[in-house]
């Protein structure tokens, strides 16, 4: 797949698909999403950003407490979320 710029043809083609109407789409090879695919779904996994190493101190409860709920997963991954969601937030009421 290339990041070029489309062809005439591929542009020819969005064209032709962008006038037609959503009853005039053959989706019947698609099948539908059900709820519990619905309720699996989690925004973002295709998103990898990259990963720097740091050496941080924080507090051995603080630490603790992340080792003890990391349920099979990284530590690190869910201190790295934690902080996501804290930015998150502060650019919400910051925006």
């Amino acid at each position: 797949m290339s990041n070029g710029p489309l062809t005439d043809a591929q542009l020819a083609e969005l064209q032709a698909l962008e006038k037609l109407s959503d009853e005039d789409i053959d989706t019947g090879d698609i099948p539908e999403i059900t709820d519990e695919q619905w309720r699996l779904a989690r925004k973002g996994n295709l998103y990898r950003p990259l990963k720097q190493s740091v050496t941080i101190r924080v507090d051995a409860d603080i630490l603790d407490w992340f080792k003890s709920h990391a349920g099979g997963r990284g530590y690190q991954t869910d201190i790295n979320a934690a902080l996501r969601t804290h930015i998150a937030r502060h650019q919400k009421e910051s925006g």
